[in-house]
């Protein structure tokens, strides 16, 4: 059964997308069951969210027996315009930072 995450109000500075990126750039082999964890959310988000990445082509994945493996496409440009220009690499680059730091704070 889904563990069900906190309920949220509000909004909030990154989008889910977002957080599921990072999660799987911090880790190409995560399990969904992972990832949502991770970003606190339930693993029906996250794969609806992992379809919707793939699509427009920031992700994709191979299977590997019963895992799947996800590769990020480092290259592409940010979808709204005001990041116009952007790519993917530039914005993982300080959430995976930032995730970094974070844990080193908490150790």
């Amino acid at each position: 059964m889904e563990a069900v995450p906190e309920p949220h109000t509000g909004w909030t500075f990154l989008t889910n997308h977002a957080r599921v990126l990072a999660a799987i750039a911090d880790n190409h082999s995560a399990r969904i069951r992972d990832i949502a964890a991770h970003c606190r959310l339930t693993e029906r988000s996250v794969q609806k969210i992992i379809v919707d990445l793939e699509q427009e082509g920031y992700l994709s994945h191979t299977r590997e027996g019963r895992a799947n493996t996800y590769q990020i496409a480092p290259g592409k440009v940010l979808r709204h315009p005001a990041e116009a220009g952007l790519t993917v690499a530039s914005l993982l680059s300080w959430l995976v930072q930032d995730e970094a730091d974070r844990q080193t704070t908490q150790s």
